[in-house]
């Protein structure tokens, strides 16, 4: 991965969240870095192993459904991320086309919400994984917190050594990624198995009747988050270019290597192991390496999660600084250290993920982050429907990039956004509850929200704001 790359061709340069000038950028490389280490998480792993389970092909086919319309999301952020380029990307982006109170309760049910309960299944993960490594060894839950911790201190020191922290990781989670898939459909290191149970269906049929349409809702999964660099976007080099480069080219490559990825699975592991173990990627890496797989797997694991919560303490508390700029986050969110990094919203970041990951079992926060990655799904509807308006109200504003083929992208993206948030329930059992749970949170954050915005803001709940 590429160093910091000094900006060229500008002589005014950009000031970070502090004010503060900073003549060193992130490159494009060290931006794929951000973007495909948000989206490459454990998670993430174990629903391309179920998909390629259930599906076959037509999870391969689901799979490119969802890669283009995960194009049609990094199309809509990066012609608002470059039209308004402030720290509180969604959040800015929403109050100038369609109010203050939709940009507080997108950000906050979209991110802030999905951070704080995401972070802390990745870091009950990575526990399990070290506990299988080293069993008995290490104390229970202590290890991720250091993690955390660590990685708290290298966000607040600056985004030049952030940047070199992700793209080790980065590295590091697709180097393993892509060794893995290499040696499983070549078979260089375990000969490939007689699968005793049923085989991976590599027929056309599913493609050919339309079914793999049910996968795409898990498919989608593996391609979301590549927006997370849009918060830095005053710290990277060249970002009229690079923006939407970097996160298309991030889709691009987050799709060759999970298929490379799942097509190793399936001379591995039968359906049953695929969909049924609670870690298939463990079980995969076992069975290609046999006595190193488990090494393996707990690289992965651990490379997924520092990355993950890398780029979150990153991008998060930068979203926190920008809306608190706008009045539409607590005032203290505004501080930044001497680094320009908006320290008192990283800490707040920290401290509200530990609540969740000491207090609350894996199962309970499992379900928890299914009901708010539904209102990620809102935030993506969101985005686009942004576009749209701005589109209209703001036809003659400057704009780096322009979305192909609009407005196309932004009434598919709509669409598609829509039947993934009906069907993003697992299981047919789980669909009240996570409904319910993603309703409950809505509801609260609204009530929050409209209080905020017509008490202390004491603007209209849709009124744009054109400043």
């Amino acid at each position: 991965m590429s160093e910091l790359t000094q900006v060229q061709g500008n002589t005014t340069p950009r000031t970070s969240a502090g004010g503060q000038s900073k003549t060193l950028k992130m490159g494009l490389l060290t931006m794929m870095a951000i973007s495909i280490g948000m989206v490459i998480v454990q998670g993430a792993m174990i629903s391309a192993t179920q998909g390629i389970g259930m599906g076959g092909m037509g999870f391969i086919a689901a799979m490119v459904m969802a890669l283009i319309m995960a194009q049609f999301n990094a199309m809509s952020f990066a012609e608002l991320s470059l039209m308004f380029p402030q720290e509180g990307t969604l959040a800015t982006y929403t109050q100038k086309a369609i109010g203050h109170f939709p940009a507080i309760v997108v950000v906050f049910a979209g991110y802030v919400m999905v951070a704080v309960l995401a972070m802390p299944v990745e870091m009950f993960l990575v526990d399990v994984m070290l506990g299988e490594l080293l069993p008995g060894m290490l104390p229970e839950k202590v290890v991720p917190l250091l993690i955390l911790a660590v990685l708290v201190v290298t966000n607040l020191v600056g985004s030049d050594v952030f940047a070199r922290v992700q793209n080790l990781l980065a590295f590091v989670l697709v180097s393993a990624l892509i060794l893995l898939g290499l040696c499983a459909v070549s078979g260089i290191t375990e000969p490939h198995p007689q699968l005793t149970g049923t085989p991976v269906d590599w027929s056309f049929a599913g493609v050919l009747d339309g079914s793999f349409i049910g996968l795409v809702a898990l498919a989608l999964w593996l391609m979301v988050g590549v927006e997370f660099i849009c918060p830095m976007i005053n710290e990277v080099n060249n970002p009229e270019k690079n923006i939407p480069r970097a996160m298309q080219l991030s889709l691009l490559a987050i799709f060759c290597i999970f298929t490379l990825f799942v097509i190793g699975a399936s001379f591995y592991l039968d359906v049953e192991t695929l969909t049924g173990s609670p870690i298939p990627y463990l079980d995969y890496a076992n069975a290609v390496f046999g006595k190193s797989g488990l090494f393996i797997a707990t690289v992965m694991a651990l490379a997924a999660t520092c990355s993950t919560v890398n780029t979150l303490l990153a991008s998060v508390p930068r979203m926190l600084h920008g809306m608190a700029m706008q009045k539409q986050a607590f005032p203290q969110l505004k501080a930044t250290n001497r680094f320009g990094v908006p320290w008192v919203a990283t800490l707040m970041l920290a401290g509200l993920t530990t609540i969740p990951y000491l207090l609350v079992g894996i199962d309970s926060l499992i379900t928890l982050v299914i009901a708010a990655t539904t209102s990620y799904l809102l935030a993506y509807m969101v985005a686009h429907i942004n576009v749209l308006v701005l589109r209209k109200r703001m036809p003659d504003y400057p704009r780096p990039y322009r979305t192909p083929f609009y407005p196309l992208p932004q009434i598919l993206g709509l669409i598609a956004m829509a039947y993934v948030a009906l069907n993003n329930s697992p299981a047919p059992e789980m669909t009240m509850t996570v409904y319910s749970l993603t309703g409950a949170i809505l509801l609260v954050l609204s009530v929050i929200a409209a209080v905020w915005v017509k008490f202390y803001m004491k603007r209209g709940l849709f009124e744009p704001d054109m400043d």
